[in-house]
């Protein structure tokens, strides 16, 4: 099975079949974020919500690091629609336009790798303004930020302080903005199809079945079962307490690059109207030679920046 083609970060429907087979629960490589049912069902804003993240960082050692960040992010309805506003309030002249369409331009940060524990809220933020990330897909990924958080109190790696304030300024945000809106032609549960089953049950049974870890089972939703919770189901009491570390940090954006933002067999996103502004008042470090760095994919750049 071909993997995901990081020119197209959200063909969504090639991107759940690797999951399914390379990334669900339970298996040595399991990619968090990504709501999978006991009928092996994937839920779409989830898988958006993931390839929107892997989309916007570039590859490094610490780009799971990275995309934490922006899963925590997502988890809190409001966040960035706030930080949208206070850029437009902050820059008439050069107003916030999101960019829709087809083809979209991605510039993925980068982070020297001895750096990468210092990014911030606030990093992710910038990122996804200069990207001009529209504020509803944001939104739409907010399940992706909720199922991510889940995973992370059922199977604790790391200690529980970072997520158990993050939780508790998710639902302080529930009460207030209600449950983010999703986008219709990308919601729901992905039905897995007769070559899933193919690959599930034969193309891949001895080695898969090595490679099961018992507790990730827990990690599964049950049919019908809604990932867009107030409460956790999985939130335990934390324990342990992270360490501080500094705030200096080198962000840098690679080239911008032009990927496909089509989903084969799926959602479609509305037609560009604008083109997308390069926002001025973004505080990010520039390199005098960015570079891109898309694994497989062909270097196609527009610029240094």
């Amino acid at each position: 099975m071909r993997a995901p083609d990081p020119k197209k970060p959200f063909d969504l429907e090639q991107l759940a079949q690797y999951a399914l087979i390379y990334g669900r629960p339970g298996l040595e490589n399991t990619w968090q974020g990504i709501a999978v049912d006991f009928a092996y069902r994937m839920h779409w804003r989830t898988l958006f919500g993931f390839a929107l993240c892997r989309a916007l960082c570039a590859n490094s050692a610490g780009k799971t690091t990275l995309v934490r960040r922006f899963a925590l992010v997502m988890a809190r309805p409001g966040l960035y629609r706030e930080a949208v506003a206070a850029y437009a309030a902050a820059n008439p002249t050069c107003p916030f336009v999101a960019q829709y369409g087809a083809d979209i331009e991605i510039r993925q940060v980068h982070v020297p790798d001895d750096q990468v524990r210092n990014f911030s809220n606030n990093d992710v933020i910038c990122i996804l303004i200069h990207n001009c990330i529209p504020p509803d897909w944001v939104d739409h990924a907010y399940t992706y930020g909720v199922v991510y958080l889940e995973q992370q109190f059922h199977q604790p790696t790391m200690s529980l302080d970072i997520f158990r304030d993050v939780d508790d300024k998710r639902l302080q945000r529930l009460s207030v903005y209600g449950p983010p809106p999703a986008i219709p032609h990308w919601d729901g549960w992905r039905e897995i199809s007769e070559e899933d089953r193919y690959r599930l049950l034969f193309k891949r049974a001895d080695k898969v079945a090595a490679q099961i870890d018992t507790e990730g089972v827990g990690l599964y939703y049950y049919i019908g079962m809604d990932p867009n919770v107030g409460p956790l189901w999985k939130r335990t009491p934390a324990h342990g307490t992270m360490p501080v570390v500094g705030s200096a940090i080198n962000v840098a954006l690679t080239d911008s690059v032009m990927v496909d933002a089509t989903a084969a067999e799926g959602p479609s996103t509305p037609p560009k109207t604008e083109s997308a502004p390069q926002p001025p008042a973004i505080n990010i470090a520039q390199p005098e030679a960015a570079t891109m760095t898309a694994a497989g994919g062909s270097q196609a750049t527009t610029g240094t920046g």
